[in-house]
């Protein structure tokens, strides 16, 4: 499943763009989930990192796609970007943000088609890590990446996102390891957290932001045991990413 976003004030490029995508994709038998927006704000406001692909519109009279893509690079530093401009020379600032490619207004397909060929061969290598989950019988997948901390209840596996919770069957031994290779640590027995949502540690109160970004949070117990190791991973974790 490849997730795309295109971001666009004129709702008319917006569908245009999905159209050549979807043309794209259909064309080539690649699933995909297409999500248009009309503002930048809005669009970042209810961020979260799934995204595989980002279409970003330059100019735009709320916040301009510069300043858009540097705030969504500091919530995903992965997602493949492309400019979308009416003037090829604004693109060539897109190195500051590490974006892919660009196109020109008004988009054609044959050259979209080109550059969705370079860049889903080089960027788009393989699914973000996640984990399955069952939500009213359907099947849900959570990525990793979204979740704020991982708890075992009585058996029970909840994961802990911004809007809410998901549960499954199943001991903490069986997530460790999949969660430690992205970015999560063990705050006691019951607990791995993801480290990108960590506020600050006071004593043996671990706090986790509410949502990305945010300035509420839940507060965690960091066992006596594993303190020192938590506290040794974390500070680990902020050099290499701060």
């Amino acid at each position: 499943m490849l997730n795309i976003a295109v971001v666009d004030d004129e709702q008319e490029a917006v569908n245009e763009l999905k159209s050549h995508v979807k043309r794209y994709c259909d064309g080539r038998g690649i699933e995909y989930s297409l999500t248009g927006f009309t503002s930048p704000v809005k669009f970042l406001a209810g961020f979260k990192p799934e995204y595989d692909l980002v279409f970003m519109d330059i100019e735009m009279p709320d916040m301009n796609g510069m300043d858009a893509a540097r705030n969504l690079r500091k919530m995903d530093g992965e997602v493949a970007l492309i400019f979308v401009t009416n003037m090829a020379q604004y693109a060539i600032r897109g190195y500051d943000v590490d974006a892919d490619d660009f196109v020109v207004k008004p988009v054609k397909y044959g050259n979209l088609e080109i550059k969705l060929d370079r860049i889903l061969k080089k960027h788009i290598k393989k699914d973000r890590p996640h984990v399955t989950v069952y939500e009213n019988g359907e099947v849900k997948y959570l990525s990793i990446a979204e979740i704020r901390y991982v708890e075992v209840i009585k058996h029970n596996i909840i994961y802990h996102v911004a809007d809410g919770t998901y549960e499954k069957r199943g001991v903490l031994k069986s997530e460790a390891a999949l969660f430690s290779a992205n970015g999560f640590a063990q705050c006691n027995k019951s607990c791995l957290v993801n480290l990108s949502y960590v506020l600050g540690i006071s004593g043996y109160v671990l706090h986790v932001a509410k949502s990305r970004g945010a300035k509420e949070y839940d507060e965690l117990s960091v066992s006596h045991p594993r303190k020192k190791e938590f506290v040794h991973t974390l500070n680990k974790y902020l050099e290499e990413h701060l």
